[in-house]
C-alpha cells in the first residue's frame, strides 16, 4: 500500500504547505529493521521528513539525503528520497529503546543526542548541494525547522509524528512542512503560528480521524487555500545485484583477492531493506578477472 501526499498554497499569502501520512512507509521500515519503539519514532521521522523534501526537487531524476549524526545511543540516522517522494532508510542502532519522556511521548531527542543535521540535495549539478546545522534537540521537527532557516534561508515549521501501538506496530505517522516564500507579511507569520499552536501535534490529528485535506485547512485556517497536487509515495530501496557488483568491483583487487581466498561465500547485506547478495569464491574470482 502506499501513503498520501498533498501540496497547497494560501493564494491570498507567500505560504506553502506538504502534508503527508506515512503509516505503510514507517511501518515496512520498522519490519524489515526490526526496530524498536524510540528507533521506530526516529527513523520514522526522518523517513517522513525526507520524502516531503524529496518530492518538492525540481529535477525528475535528483534525490536527497538527510542524515542525523548525534552522540546517543540510536547513532546515525540516514534516509533518501526521490524526486517522488519514495524513501529508504535505516539507524545505526534498531534496538535502542528509551524510557518515555515525563509528557508520555518517546524520547526522540535523547536517542539521537547532540550532534548535526547533513541534507545533501542531488539536483543534477556537477556536485551536490549540501548543508550542515547543529542539531537543535534532536526531536527532528525543530532540526529540520533550524536547516531551513540557517542553510536555505526559508522560515519554515515542521510537525512529525509517529505513534507507536502496545505490540510495537505503528499505529499512525505523518507529517507537515510548511514555509513562507518571498513576499509573507508579519500578520501572515503572527496567524501561522496561531494556527500551528491550536492545531496540535499531527499524530493526535490523525488519530482523531482528520484527514490531508482537513489537517491542511487547520493550519492555514484563515488563509485561501488552493490544493495543488495529490500523490501517493512508498518505501522503495533501489538496490540490486549489478550495483552490488559495480561496488565489489570498487574495492580494488587486493580486497576482492582477499575476500575470495579467506571466504567460501562472501554476503552483502543492503542497509535499507536488509536484502542478502549472495557470491561464491569462484564468482569473486569472475569479478576479478573484470579489473
Amino acid at each position: 500500500m502506499s501513503d498520501k501526499r498533498i501540496r497547497a498554497i494560501a493564494k491570498d499569502a507567500a505560504i506553502q504547505i506538504t502534508a503527508v501520512t506515512s503509516i505503510e512507509t514507517v511501518e515496512r521500515a520498522r519490519q524489515i529493521h526490526q526496530t524498536l519503539p524510540t528507533a521506530t519514532a526516529a527513523l520514522g521521522r526522518v523517513l517522513t521528513i525526507c520524502s516531503i523534501i524529496g518530492s518538492q526537487l525540481k529535477v525528475d531524476d535528483g534525490s536527497v539525503t538527510i542524515q542525523f549524526k548525534g552522540n546517543g545511543p540510536l547513532g546515525s540516522v540516514v534516509c533518501v528520497s526521490d524526486s517522488e517522494g519514495n524513501v529508504r532508510g535505516y539507524l545505526q542502532n534498531p534496538a535502542c529503546d528509551l524510557p518515555l519522556r515525563p509528557d508520555g511521548k518517546l524520547n526522540v531527542g535523547a536517542g539521537i543526542g547532540q550532534g548535526y543535521l547533513m541534507v545533501i540535495k542531488d539536483i543534477g549539478l556537477k556536485d551536490p548541494v549540501t548543508g550542515t546545522t547543529v542539531l537543535v534537540n534532536g526531536e527532528i521537527a525543530e532540526d529540520i525547522t533550524r536547516y531551513f532557516v540557517e542553510s536555505e534561508q526559508i522560515p519554515s515549521a515542521c510537525a512529525l509524528g509517529v505513534l507507536v501501538g502496545t505490540e510495537q506496530q505503528v499505529k499512525q505517522a505523518g507529517g507537515y512542512l510548511v514555509q513562507l516564500m518571498p513576499g509573507y507579511t508579519e500578520s501572515d507569520i503572527d496567524k501561522l503560528e496561531e494556527n500551528i499552536k491550536n492545531a496540535g501535534a499531527m499524530t493526535a490529528m490523525l488519530e482523531a480521524g482528520m484527514t490531508l485535506e482537513q489537517i491542511v485547512y487547520k493550519v492555514l485556517d484563515g488563509f485561501d487555500v488552493e490544493i495543488l497536487e495529490k500523490s501517493e509515495f512508498e518505501y522503495r530501496c533501489n538496490c540490486s545485484r549489478d550495483k552490488v557488483i559495480r561496488a565489489l568491483i570498487s574495492m580494488g583487487r587486493k580486497e576482492l583477492t582477499e575476500l575470495m581466498n579467506e571466504q567460501k561465500n562472501t554476503e552483502i547485506t543492503c542497509q535499507f531493506c536488509d536484502k542478502v547478495y549472495s557470491f561464491t569464491s569462484d564468482e569473486i574470482g569472475e569479478l576479478l578477472n573484470k579489473i
